[in-house]
């Protein structure tokens, strides 16, 4: 007789049971792709900073090299750096660090003078170079020579020769360096940089060791930069200018944020070539990375210059105000020039040819500021004058900026002023300290209470020098006496910063797509797997649902297997009724 059929669970119900443990598994599996919280990248920001003092692990296979030459009036430098693999995402630029060696050093050499001695004779130009390639070999892993690229970046040393000579010796670098080392060197890694190039690396290297192109941090401030002229914007977090005043010459730098109208052709032509615009990104289509800088150097503005200046104008003025009232001051000790640029009882001499004025430091440093005005037009009619440059206009209320070199000296040596700058703070204390008399102030000194760098040159000019700085940040560049954004630095995180690492970073900004492609191979078969975790919380309400699903299903199935059986059960006992003889039927009488 027909018996019930066993209770089977179906092979599709034990398949969505499962797939539903296995998606329920995978939401509750920590995410790996999830962008850390803020404290968590701090802290990975914090991390990263203290391994950038740590000694590079040569070791590591992984890591890809370069060197930068600067080439300098002085004297050259070799840079070496280094970078990991490239994390894959189009929108982030290569984590470039400077090499140390063992001893956690910076990887760096130089050595005197510049290489301008090899004008008179250009085949020099390698052997000139050959110490700095050797150490930078040295230092270099050996098989990571041929991928590693090498850079020749010649200044303002190389700038000041005639055309034909700065040829020469590019094209004698082009031609034997290959000869003697296996870098990645070509025709267009050696070239001679405009200041204008220059002050962009130095501006790009300061705002990548400040984290301003990591734009995936909120916790910084943003600045709306407009793109082309299409009207198209974008909301990214805001850059930093820099201010850098050596010996000779001053230099700012810039992000402009909107392109802005032109009050003339005249300013427009100016503005081109003062205007960098340049993508960082590794992909032109991405406009994540595109700045539009304003660079301008100023020759004859820097701290020594201006002083040089300063006293040719007095003892011009001198001397023809001795002409015009029949006297004789600075023409003796006895009656000497009273400087307000300089300490109250310093004696000094200045001579200009033939031409000498006895001067003595009466410490008047708003006077000072005062006859400082003038030397803001420039030194002659050949050069920049600084209140009537064009300059890009800065939004001083969503703006930030850092002072370095003569800056920082100014108001870190003696004042110990450095870091935040504050107009009223500086100007009091640099009243103060003029006011002084000389035999206090080196007093002081020998007490050491003032910076390990200053020395007797830092207490002598230093009078002069805060108020040049004071005219040429408020009355050249118009900054506010208020401005709250401005910094005065040295180093960046403990380390300093050279333009070299801007111009490896500008210069190596496609190698991303080197890993971007290989990136994209491997991730051609295991789209699907990735595609799967972007939603974790999506993925975890329809796991439970898929759960729910098969609980209903199966619950169905059984009620549908109890129907059958009791129907089955009902035709056996209709069966039995019929086939079945009733006792004593058949038998006859």
């Amino acid at each position: 007789c027909p018996c019930p059929a066993p209770r089977q669970r179906p092979a599709a119900l034990w398949l969505a049971l499962a797939v539903g443990l296995l998606l329920l598994l995978v939401a509750a599996a920590p995410r790996r792709w999830s962008v850390p919280p803020r404290a968590a990248r701090r802290d990975e920001r914090y991390l990263a900073r203290v391994e950038d003092l740590t000694a590079t692990d040569t070791e590591d296979l992984t890591l890809n090299y370069g060197v930068v030459v600067d080439c300098g009036s002085s004297g050259s430098r070799v840079f070496v750096y280094f970078w990991p693999p490239h994390n894959g995402n189009p929108h982030d630029l290569l984590d470039i660090k400077q090499m140390r060696d063992r001893g956690s050093r910076p990887v760096v050499k130089k050595i005197k003078p510049g290489i301008s001695v090899a004008a008179a004779d250009p085949e020099q130009a390698t052997p000139y170079l050959r110490p700095l390639l050797q150490f930078a070999a040295a230092h270099v892993p050996a098989q990571k020579h041929k991928e590693t690229p090498l850079y020749i970046l010649c200044t303002a040393g190389m700038r000041l020769l005639p055309e034909a000579q700065q040829a020469a010796i590019l094209e004698d670098l082009v031609r034997n360096v290959p000869l003697e080392f296996d870098f990645l060197f070509s025709k267009s890694h050696a070239e001679v940089i405009s200041g204008k190039q220059e002050g962009v690396y130095a501006w790009i290297g300061i705002n990548f060791v400040l984290g301003r192109f990591d734009h995936e941090d909120e916790e910084d401030a943003v600045v709306t930069v407009a793109l082309g002229d299409q009207g198209q914007s974008l909301v990214r977090k805001r850059t930093v200018g820099i201010l850098d005043m050596g010996g000779a010459s001053l230099q700012i730098a810039y992000e402009v944020p909107d392109s802005g109208a032109f009050s003339s052709p005249q300013q427009e032509e100016a503005a081109k070539s003062l205007l960098a615009e340049f993508n960082l990104g590794c992909d032109v289509q991405h406009t994540g990375h595109v700045y539009r800088v304003y660079v301008n150097t100023f020759l004859g503005f820097g701290g020594n210059f201006a002083r040089q200046r300063y006293e040719e104008l007095v003892l011009n003025q001198t001397y023809v105000h001795n002409r015009l009232h029949s006297q004789r001051t600075g023409l003796s000790p006895e009656v000497p020039f009273l400087d307000p640029c300089l300490p109250v009882g310093l004696e000094d001499k200045v001579t200009r040819g033939s031409q000498s004025l006895y001067i003595r430091g009466r410490g008047d440093w708003l006077t000072c500021a005062e006859l400082l005005q003038p030397l803001l037009s420039g030194p002659n009619s050949s050069h920049a004058s600084l209140v009537g440059a064009y300059k890009a206009p800065i939004d001083f209320g969503n703006s930030e900026f850092y002072g370095f070199s003569e800056f920082f000296y100014c108001t870190e040596d003696v004042l110990r002023l450095g870091g935040h700058y504050s107009a009223p703070t500086f100007t009091s204390a640099a009243q103060e300290y003029c006011s002084q008399r000389w035999e206090v102030l080196t007093q002081r000194f020998r007490g050491g209470l003032y910076s390990a760098h200053a020395d007797q040159h830092r207490l002598k000019y230093q009078c002069f020098k805060s108020a040049w700085m004071y005219q040429v940040l408020h009355q050249g560049f118009r900054f506010p006496l208020d401005y709250p954004s401005l910094r005065t630095a040295q180093l960046v995180y403990d380390r300093e910063v050279q333009w070299t690492l801007g111009a490896i970073l500008y210069k190596t900004r496609f190698l991303p797509l080197r890993d971007l492609r290989q990136e994209s191979i491997r991730q051609a078969h295991t789209s699907w797997l990735r595609l799967s975790f972007v939603y974790n919380h999506y993925l975890f309400f329809a796991c439970i649902l898929v759960v729910v699903l098969a609980i209903v299903l199966y619950l169905l199935r059984l009620r549908r297997i109890h129907r059958r059986q009791l129907r089955s059960a009902q035709l056996a006992l209709l069966w039995l009724d019929k086939v079945v003889v009733p006792t004593g039927q058949g038998n006859g009488p």
